[in-house]
């Protein structure tokens, strides 16, 4: 109940800009500009967890990045998930052309987000990664892409908070947490597999997703995130010479090139 009378608050009460305090809108365009950064990065965290796919980050999480993502996760600022998708679509884009740039065909691509603990949902009225995973899915389709959403990941036992916690720690934390739900692995053989967040920092809560998605009979073809940290050992992801950067080419429906 309470995410509903947060969701309503959120579309007719004055907000000033959550990334910089700007009155009278939710977002402005200097602070919009900063989710769509300079491009999509590979993001490597230190030490990589055993299993992490390769992941790509739409900017880093600092300044205003960061002040929309606490905002939309911690605050219930619902309607930051459209910027947020943008920038989480940007991200996708970089795995999908990476790996899948003809090889997609009628199948979908599948944006699986990493499950909250069910308490956190229920604090925060809402699950902010899918909620981002879903706007980042209307993004790609309208650009061509076949993009779904499946629900197949969920926390079979419970986890501490990972705030405070090492990386070691972080990993023992999550290490066995995750499974498919019941029909899961029906879904996941529908397409390939890109494993999103709306935050990286040590990586091993989407080490374990990848684990669990192949476990169910996945294929994980990479992750995406909105943002990570600014590390050393970042590198700018490669752009394709098939599409200009921010957009996806088209993916043919019906056949293979």
């Amino acid at each position: 109940m309470w995410g509903w009378w947060q969701e309503i608050a959120d579309l007719v009460l004055p907000a000033d800009c959550a990334g910089c305090g700007r009155p009278g809108v939710p977002l402005c365009d200097r602070c919009h500009g900063a989710l769509r950064g300079p491009g999509a990065r590979r993001v490597l965290p230190s030490p990589v967890p055993p299993g992490l796919p390769v992941v790509h980050a739409a900017v880093d999480y600092v300044d205003e990045a960061r002040a929309v993502l606490l905002a939309h996760k911690e605050r219930g600022a619902l309607r930051l998930a459209g910027p947020l998708g943008e920038a989480l679509a940007g991200a996708v884009r970089t795995v999908a052309r990476g790996v899948l740039p003809r090889a997609l065909g009628d199948r979908p691509l599948l944006l699986v987000p990493v499950p909250s603990a069910r308490r956190a949902v229920g604090a925060r009225g809402h699950d902010p990664a899918r909620r981002i995973a879903c706007a980042a899915a209307g993004v790609l389709r309208r650009e061509g892409c076949p993009a779904r959403v499946p629900s197949v990941l969920r926390q079979r036992r419970r986890v501490t908070d990972q705030s405070g916690l090492g990386a070691r720690q972080r990993r023992a934390n999550v290490t066995g947490a995750l499974e498919a739900a019941p029909g899961g692995g029906r879904l996941l053989v529908a397409g390939p597999v890109v494993l999103v967040d709306d935050l990286m920092t040590t990586g091993a809560s989407l080490a374990e997703a990848a684990r669990a998605v192949a476990e169910a009979g996945g294929r994980v073809v990479g992750g995406a995130v909105v943002a990570a940290p600014p590390t050393p050992v970042s590198t700018p992801a490669p752009w394709g010479t098939s599409a200009a950067p921010g957009r996806l080419r088209p993916f043919a429906s019906g056949k293979r090139n």
